[in-house]
């Protein structure tokens, strides 16, 4: 290799994207950054439009929320090729939202981490900054931190990743840039190029899982306007003087059952009593708890409304306005398509697979490093955390690793460590769920970067400091403080993004 110095494809400009860019930067790795919207921030950038409506049911994780159309999977070109798409100048607003569909977050979004939690290394909050701030804030901070550091000049924004495929020793990235202005605005430029290390750092609130229920799609088909997954959800106002059902108990369906409680009219939550349902105790006051949907009542042409749903219990509701679907996303690889067994349960995973039925990514070792080839890294897999610092302590560990600071262990001793973590909390979700354990998490890599560093000199690692994980008691004092705060205010509620509740006691988490 000699002095080459090494290419690193990071693949998405949210919080992990950019903090595991200006770590791998730092460490001395050439950077390139694939964003295919207009401005880094991930989740946490607000936009007024709402996405185009998945499939319904959305049941095939590497469908995701777009469709690879093979116009950049060319081969036998060289690294660095570009062409451009000629026949194809249309410019659309429904094109723009299938490219780069907005994320989940909405008007009245908040941190429910308190932002002393959330602060990342070496760019504290504004001086006076509250606890809670609004998405508008968090998005801010994170384009401020990208700008500081200059892992804005990394980025190349409107840029999809098509397909990422391994060859000869090089990871292949075929990505497609929407051209925005000059002569060739709305047509498309394809680029094919090699890279020696890849981040993942794509999140996972962008596919949309929508259940097959019976009846649901009809519903869809009828009153497409009426029924939606809570991705679309902007505003309160849009719920004025209706009853709403929610499916779904978990942190979504809480927020958005919050913020409309002084809009709507009546307000049902179905819940499956699954082990992600939040306390009723967190739910407004206006907001109904049932139990899971047997069906919808199939629509007649002439009716102008939803109708009744009925109930596994075998109630019947009736009268329904609206449905809002609170049933979370799906993990997704559209550009690893290969390493997708769209087919098989968890429990039939490979030692290869990467993504089966949506529900976690399998064969990571410590939820970082792809066990068959740890040249692939994620970071920002795990639930249940406090994102920012705890994303960022990944990214760390990637760049030590990738600029050959730390060496991982043998494939033999991470499969052997994997399967283990599979017997204790099963496959599935659960397995990524570090409720109340997210510190000896990152003790765990700090102890472990901390060993490595002993032998190759590098800088040493400190994880959650002592303030941190006072504060960090805090979480459900200020919390519940937080919604009863929002109750007697009216319709602006807490975040999806960085709290789950399932037990009493409030837990971190960045789900949707």
């Amino acid at each position: 290799m000699g002095s080459h110095q090494k290419r690193v494809a990071v693949i998405g400009a949210g919080v992990s994207g950019i903090v595991g860019a200006k770590h791998l930067k730092e460490s001395g790795l050439e950077v390139v950054v694939f964003e295919r919207s207009r401005q880094a921030g991930g989740n946490w950038v607000y936009d007024e439009r709402k996405p185009i409506e998945p499939n319904y049911p959305s049941v095939t994780p590497s469908i995701a929320d777009f469709v690879v159309e093979g116009k950049g999977e060319r081969s036998g070109v060289v690294n660095g090729a570009k062409s451009i798409d000629g026949e194809r100048g249309y410019w659309s607003e429904e094109e723009e939202l299938r490219f780069a569909p907005p994320g989940p977050a909405y008007s009245g979004l908040t941190n429910n981490v308190s932002t002393k939690l959330q602060q990342l290394k070496g760019f504290p909050w504004k001086e006076g900054t509250p606890d809670f701030v609004n998405v508008r804030a968090k998005q801010g901070y994170l384009q401020s931190y990208s700008k500081y550091f200059r892992v804005e000049t990394l980025i190349r924004y409107n840029t999809r990743v098509e397909k990422l495929q391994k060859i000869n020793g090089k990871w292949w990235v075929n990505s497609t840039t929407l051209i925005r202005d000059g002569p060739r605005k709305g047509k498309h430029a394809n680029e094919f190029e090699g890279f020696d290390l890849v981040v993942v750092a794509s999140g996972h609130y962008h596919s949309p899982n929508v259940p097959d229920i019976p009846g649901l799609k009809e519903w869809k088909s009828r009153w497409p306007e009426r029924v939606s997954h809570s991705k679309a959800y902007r505003r309160p106002e849009d719920f004025k003087d209706q009853t709403v059902l929610l499916i779904g108990a978990g942190v979504s369906s809480m927020d958005i059952g919050r913020e409309i409680s002084q809009m709507a009219q009546k307000i049902y939550q179905s819940s499956r009593g699954g082990p992600f349902d939040v306390p009723k105790v967190m739910l407004s006051p206006e907001t109904e708890r049932v139990a899971g949907i047997a069906s919808f009542q199939h629509p007649s042409k002439d009716q102008d409304r939803p109708g009744s749903v009925k109930l596994v219990d075998g109630t019947v509701l009736t009268g329904i306005d609206r449905v809002v679907i609170c049933t979370g996303y799906h993990f997704s690889l559209p550009f690893l398509r290969d390493l997708h067994d769209d087919s098989a349960t968890p429990e039939q995973a490979i030692d290869t697979v990467l993504v089966t039925d949506g529900t976690q990514i399998h064969n990571l070792h410590k939820d970082i490093f792809y066990i068959p080839d740890p040249t692939l890294a994620f970071v920002g897999i795990p639930f249940y955390t406090a994102t920012f610092t705890f994303f960022e302590f990944q990214a760390i560990a990637v760049a030590a690793v990738f600029s050959g600071r730390a060496c991982v262990p043998s494939k033999e001793e991470m499969q052997a460590e994997y399967k283990e973590r599979v017997k204790q909390k099963g496959a599935g979700r659960g397995i990524h769920d570090l409720k109340g354990t997210s510190v000896l998490y990152v003790d765990e890599l700090a102890g472990w970067l901390n060993n490595q560093a002993e032998v190759t000199g590098a800088e040493k690692v400190e994880g959650y400091s002592k303030e941190w994980q006072e504060e960090s008691k805090l979480i459900p004092e200020k919390y519940i403080k937080l919604i009863k705060s929002k109750d007697t205010k009216g319709n602006d509620s807490g975040s999806a993004l960085d709290l789950q509740s399932r037990t009493k006691p409030l837990e971190f988490e960045n789900d949707a």
